[in-house]
């Protein structure tokens, strides 16, 4: 696993929603820190080393409008700041959050392999790794005939199931020629896989 410098705050009062965006951005290689009000999310940024906030709208001390306008006063725009809100997903609310200086806007429930992409997109603007391209010295996976077969089925949107069908073989081996792609790309997810092959021009886009 890659791991990235630079700390991801996740602010929320919801304990299992709260461990969910920690522990899917743990497993995406970043640290991750959680608390449950506001407060401990503006103490947190002052520790430093802070690279994204994840901030619920409806916290239990002050709103998450309150906290995202005293860090933009004490960190400026160079820090990017995400909202969470299960109860406030109008498309008037979401506008609201982002013209009072958020980054991104997340409805819940949300897809965790989604908020990990999210989030990437953002911390990379400061100071998360290089991005992997050819030529730059990075070694290219080796892949087998029939790893990239099923490489390039994921990228064309087929489904394991559908892959099983058209190769004629059993969804149990196209599992397992997924997991052995997810390791030799260094990913977690099918999504982080295409992007990834994308990146380093292994596969063209369909």
């Amino acid at each position: 696993m890659v791991k990235r410098t630079g700390m991801v705050v996740v602010a929320d009062a919801d304990a299992e929603t709260r461990a969910l965006a920690a522990e899917s951005l743990r497993r995406a290689g970043y640290d991750a820190v959680e608390v449950a009000t506001g407060g401990a999310a503006v103490d947190a940024v002052r520790g430093g080393d802070v690279a994204l906030v994840l901030l619920e709208v409806a916290l239990p001390d002050v709103t998450g409008y309150e906290v995202c306008r005293d860090l933009r006063t004490e960190h400026g725009d160079e820090l990017p700041i995400f909202f969470l809100s299960a109860t406030r997903t109008e498309p008037l609310d979401r506008v609201g959050g982002l013209l009072l200086g958020a980054d991104d806007y997340i409805v819940k429930p949300f897809d965790a392999n989604e908020l990990v992409a999210r989030a990437g997109r953002f911390v990379s603007r400061s100071s998360f790794e290089p991005r992997r391209r050819r030529g730059d010295g990075a070694e290219l996976p080796r892949l087998t005939d029939r790893e990239r077969e099923v490489l390039e089925m994921l990228v064309a949107g087929r489904r394991p199931k559908q892959i099983a069908q058209e190769l004629t073989i059993s969804p149990k081996t196209v599992a397992t020629h997924v997991q052995n792609l997810l390791r030799k790309f260094d990913v977690h997810s099918r999504a982080e896989l295409v992007a990834r092959a994308f990146a380093l021009g292994v596969v063209r886009s369909p």
